[in-house]
C-alpha cells in the first residue's frame, strides 16, 4: 500500500511550488519565444515563397525576352536576306538591261556596216559595169548618162533576176 508520510506531502508541495515558479517565470516565456519563433518561420517561410514565386516571374520574363530577341534577331535576318535578294535581282536586271543595250548597240552598228557595205558595194560594181560596158561596146558615154543608166540597174537589180547577188 501506499505509505503517506511527511515527506511525500513535502515532495508533493515542493513539486506543486515548482511547477507554479516554472509556470510563472519560465512556461510562458518558453511559450511566447516558441509563437515568436513559429511566426518567424512563417514570416520566412512566405517571404521564401514570394521571393521564389518573384524568381519564377522573372525568369519567365527572361525566357521571354529572350525568345522576343531571337525573334527580332531572326526578322533582322530576313529583312537582310530580303535586301540582299532584291539587290541582287537589280543588280541581275540593270546586268540584262545594259546587255540588251549594248546587243541592241552592236546589232544597229552591224546593220549601219552592212549598209555602207551595201553601198559601196553597189557604188564598186556601177563602176566595174559602166567600165565593162564601155569596154564592150567601145563607145564612151557621158557622166550623166553613165549615172542615170547605173542608178536604173541598181533599181532594177534583184535576186529574181541575177540570183545571190542581190
Amino acid at each position: 500500500m501506499i505509505d503517506i508520510n511527511a515527506t511525500l506531502v513535502a515532495q508533493i508541495i515542493n513539486f506543486l511550488i515548482l511547477m507554479a515558479i516554472l509556470a510563472r517565470f519560465a512556461y510562458r516565456p518558453i511559450l511566447t519565444a516558441l509563437t515568436a519563433r513559429r511566426t518567424h518561420i512563417e514570416k520566412s517561410l512566405d517571404e521564401a515563397e514570394r521571393e521564389l514565386a518573384t524568381a519564377k516571374q522573372m525568369r519567365a520574363e527572361s525566357e521571354q525576352q529572350i525568345i522576343e530577341a531571337r525573334v527580332q534577331a531572326r526578322a533582322i535576318i530576313d529583312e537582310a536576306i530580303d535586301l540582299g535578294e532584291q539587290s541582287r535581282e537589280a543588280i541581275v536586271q540593270k546586268a540584262i538591261e545594259e546587255n540588251t543595250r549594248l546587243l541592241k548597240e552592236a546589232q544597229e552598228e552591224i546593220e549601219r556596216n552592212y549598209q555602207q557595205a551595201i553601198v559601196c558595194l553597189r557604188a564598186e560594181v556601177a563602176v566595174m559595169a559602166v567600165a565593162a560596158a564601155e569596154k564592150i561596146i567601145e563607145k564612151n558615154l557621158d557622166v550623166d548618162t553613165n549615172t542615170r543608166l547605173v542608178k536604173k540597174f541598181i533599181k532594177e537589180f534583184s535576186k529574181e533576176k541575177y540570183g545571190e547577188l542581190a
